[in-house]
């Protein structure tokens, strides 16, 4: 175990909230709807964080590192859509100072600094419409795609401190996310399949009854399960959100609703009472 003196780079703040944002396809990026309009009004009544630490999906990695880079470039991580999205750039700045306390807060494991990832499309395609001038700090923590839940959970739990230091964190990812089985030409249709509704209604009450352990067990939780989480890159980022959580914390939830049959896009809010 790695042991670190701790050195706060932002001065204490009022304790911030932490998000899990349900990004779906890449084209919400672009694209006028409702989950779109949600993420800029939650983006509305957030207080202005001094930075963004970003737990995104789409940045799997052997060990845990963060984005350490002057200026992240805007990643298109993905293909097969149109130029316009393509043509999109977020040019938030990075954060040293940031970078510097998740290093010296967490003891679970050694962060290891990156200088080539930048900011991918889990983490621009969200937080473009909650920031849309792009001009708050963004630092990206990766996924250690060798560790189990449990750990994951561990580490977040390490990030509380961040809360008080003006560090908005943000999980993106989806709760429910099956691509094989999505109905490609109804992606914009709000349906799910009965599984895919059974198992977020499922997330939701463990959450609401704080049974963190359940959900950091969602392999062990039957069939409905394992259709909805094939693979758990994309359910991750929601545990980090919710190891944040502390006792006096209320949580609410937005975007609630299915698309393409295997995918949610639910979203939540944890914050102060």
């Amino acid at each position: 175990m790695k042991i670190n003196k701790l050195t706060e780079s932002f001065n204490k703040t009022e304790k911030m909230p932490v998000l899990f944002l349900g990004h779906g396809s890449p084209m919400n990026a672009i694209e006028e709807n409702e989950f779109v309009r949600e993420f800029r009004g939650i983006g509305k009544i957030l207080p202005k964080p001094n930075a963004i630490l970003c737990i995104s999906a789409h940045w799997e990695t052997r060990g845990t590192l963060v984005t350490a880079m002057q200026n992240p470039s805007t990643i298109h991580d993905f293909r097969g859509f149109p130029d316009a999205l393509f043509n999109v750039q977020y040019p938030a700045p990075g954060s040293p100072e940031l970078v510097s306390d998740v290093k010296s807060t967490v003891t679970k494991t050694n962060i290891g600094s990156d200088e080539k990832w930048g900011l991918d499309h889990g983490a621009w395609s969200v937080i473009k419409h909650l920031y849309p001038n792009a001009d708050i700090p963004v630092v990206q923590l990766s996924l250690d795609y060798y560790q189990k839940p449990q750990y994951h959970y561990e580490l977040a739990q390490e990030l509380k401190s961040l809360r008080e230091r003006g560090v908005l964190i943000i999980g993106s990812g989806n709760m429910v996310h099956n691509l094989r089985m999505v109905e490609w030409k109804r992606l914009n249709d709000t349906f799910g399949f009965d599984w895919a509704l059974e198992v977020n209604e499922k997330i939701k009450q463990f959450i609401f009854n704080d049974d963190h352990q359940a959900l950091i067990n969602f392999s062990k939780q039957g069939k409905p399960f394992q259709l909805a989480i094939p693979t758990p890159e994309h359910y991750l980022p929601m545990l980090y959100a919710l190891a944040l959580k502390e006792k006096n914390d209320t949580v609410s939830f937005f975007n609630d609703k299915p698309v393409g049959g295997s995918l949610t896009m639910t979203s939540l809010k944890i914050d102060q009472m």
